[in-house]
């Protein structure tokens, strides 16, 4: 009879605790089994987690989670974590409506101590702990789990540089799958890495600084220097000491064996905060992702056995990808435009970019603040930049935008993608509350498109406005088929369009949801309520004349905006009040998201649950004009 697999009889962390070094190599190939089964039945964050198996399951292993506190970045590499923490029942729920997030997620299970989806966050988490503990005088242990590109943020080393001042017992794993911060590893160096984690050469460096602390000055920091150089010269930790981290690495993070020795060694080093320097390789064990150029980073359902990914039915263009397309027109006109991404190039279609103008594309890593002033040196001295930037991510980079462009008045243009609600990535992606912050600001012009032709458009106004910063935001996923024109003509400033006129109520929509609003008048058509249908294209400055007309012309107005309370629908209120408009009887409904952050879900779902789709924007409108189903048929006759 075949043995029942070692995965089955994992029910926490705890059940890991036992496990012999061969038992614990059993476990994470068949855990790496049951993750890529998992991801190609639901899509999702594949090879990042691949990576990380053997870590995962040393990290269980030595650590006594959740008591001790464990905090991945960013959460792309959580999944197998998830398998071990008791939601293996419900791992083929991932990124689906009313299933499991695709990130860490505090209210989902007591394993998960720190929710993440937003990199370069787990060393300040995790120093928090630390600093509670502390404080509580517990004695438990904390670890983040940080990779390679996370540490390009600042916030990394804001929190390495507060450390050795908060805390003595934190470690921190670098994850490092990409940089290459060292040379591959082999059998020497984990060998090394053991030995100065280990007990003996601790003791034999506390004796050395005691002997150097009785020294003079000058050859005590002498010796202090020696040590930590020499060290470095052969780990690459140098950075990480003068932190005031001891540094451990580089080891295999695919050696069982290696990782829970210099784990062990390093739970029980309580005089310094740690770093252990784990190499690891994405999409490891699983040979389609080895392959693939992005290690299967993220993926959508696919073959296992050929790691083919399902194909969606062809259709419109993306809405980046025309974005990207319309940039590099332009740029073929004017040279002074240049792109900026904080290490999203292929998310923001800047790669396309890239291949074009390979010399005028500018990837800062994961680090919008910097990616956000850097564009705002650009158009101080004459250039056009384009900071692609996902609407959620810009929120990292948002005193930048504030200080560094708004108040300068600079003509950085931000090109704002996967705007509105994002899907199986949930409310930590959502772009909710860009209209309300972008718009605030003095002097900035805020647009947003209803479709690609009209995306096409907004980048050629972008291109023209060169005496203060815009910002125009569009949606994750394909446009709407609508033909784009060769080389798209620019917006008049601040001015709106009307598509479709009627008597009874008007519905104004700024965004992607001009579709379902033209639905919902549709809707209304058929009840014998006419509908006028208008676009605002412009959030700041708003077309006041159209609002105005808007206003004065029907019994009701409904805006539609895919954002949060506090934008498009509040400029309108603003406008009407200070106009007097509100005073002769107008009926207002500002259709906005719901003041909670949604789960995730197929984005049509969460719009009907935001009442944005067509059915929610005819419903607003009938309860504007106190009309039922019932009473429109009667009003039509």
């Amino acid at each position: 009879m075949p043995s029942t697999p070692l995965l089955d009889t994992i029910r926490s962390p705890a059940d890991t605790r036992e496990l012999s070094i061969a038992e614990l190599k059993q476990l994470a190939d068949e855990l790496r089994t049951e993750t890529i089964d998992a991801v190609s039945v639901t899509g999702g964050h594949l090879g990042a987690g691949l990576g990380v198996v053997e870590l995962t399951v040393a990290l269980h292993h030595v650590y006594e989670t959740p008591k001790d506190i464990l905090i991945w970045d960013v959460g792309h590499q959580a999944y197998p974590h998830k398998i071990l923490t008791g939601r293996r029942d419900r791992i083929r729920t991932l990124r689906q409506g009313g299933g499991l997030s695709g990130f860490t997620k505090r209210a989902e299970s007591p394993y998960d101590p720190f929710g993440a989806a937003h990199a370069s966050t787990s060393i300040s988490a995790a120093l928090g702990f630390a600093a509670a503990r502390d404080r509580k005088g517990g004695d438990n242990k904390v670890v983040a789990v940080i990779g390679d590109g996370s540490m390009s943020a600042g916030m990394a080393y804001e929190a390495m540089n507060n450390a050795i001042e908060t805390t003595k017992q934190l470690t921190v794993i670098l994850n490092d799958n990409d940089m290459s911060i060292a040379p591959p590893v082999g059998g020497m160096s984990a060998y090394m890495a053991r030995l100065v984690s280990g007990g003996g050469y601790r003791s034999l460096r506390k004796a050395g600084r005691a002997v150097a602390s009785v020294l003079p000055r000058p050859m005590k920091e002498a010796a202090r220097k020696a040590e930590e150089y020499a060290r470095g010269m052969v780990t690459g930790g140098t950075l990480f000491e003068e932190l005031g981290f001891y540094y451990v690495g580089p080891i295999d993070g695919h050696d069982m064996d290696a990782l829970v020795h210099v784990l062990k060694n390093a739970r029980e080093i309580e005089d310094r905060p740690v770093l252990v320097h784990v190499v690891t390789h994405k999409g490891k064990g699983y040979a389609p992702a080895e392959a693939a150029a992005d290690k299967l980073h993220a993926v959508v359902k696919f073959d296992v056995v050929t790691g083919q990914q399902a194909k969606g039915q062809a259709g419109a263009p993306s809405y980046t990808k025309v974005f990207a397309q319309e940039l590099i027109k332009r740029a073929e006109i004017d040279d002074k435009i240049v792109a900026i991404t904080a290490a999203m190039p292929s998310g923001t279609g800047l790669d396309l970019f890239e291949q074009r103008f390979p010399e005028r594309t500018y990837d800062v890593g994961i680090a919008e603040q910097h990616a956000v002033t850097f564009a705002a040196g650009l158009a101080a001295d004459g250039m056009k930049p384009f900071a692609a930037i996902y609407s959620t991510f810009l929120q990292r980079g948002y005193d930048q935008v504030v200080h560094d462009v708004a108040i300068q008045r600079l003509p950085v243009r931000f090109a704002m993608d996967r705007a509105g609600l994002v899907g199986a990535d949930g409310p930590t992606h959502a772009g909710s509350f860009d209209i309300g912050f972008m718009g605030a600001l003095p002097g900035m012009v805020l647009m947003a498109p209803a479709d690609e032709a009209e995306l096409a458009s907004a980048v050629a106004t972008a291109v023209e406005i060169d005496d203060r910063p815009s910002a125009f935001r569009y949606p994750r996923g394909e446009g709407t088929g609508v033909v784009i024109p060769d080389l798209a003509a620019p917006w008049e400033i601040g001015k709106g369009r009307i598509l479709r006129e009627g008597t009874a109520v008007a519905i104004l929509s700024f965004g992607t949801r001009l579709g379902e609003a033209l639905k919902a008048a549709d809707l209304l058509a058929a009840r014998g309520l006419s509908a006028t249908v208008a676009d605002a294209r412009f959030a700041k400055p708003l077309d006041v004349e159209m609002v105005l007309r808007l206003a004065r012309e029907h019994e009701a107005l409904i805006t539609v905006e895919e954002g949060a309370v506090g934008g498009f629908g509040s400029f309108v209120l603003q406008t009407l009040a200070l106009h007097g408009a509100l005073d002769r009887g107008l009926k207002v409904r500002p259709l906005v998201l719901p003041d909670v952050f949604q789960d995730q879900d197929k984005p049509e779902a969460m719009y009907a649950q935001a009442g944005l789709d067509a059915e929610g924007i005819l419903h607003a409108a009938l309860s504007a004009l106190g009309v039922d189903n019932a009473s429109a048929a009667g009003r039509r006759a």
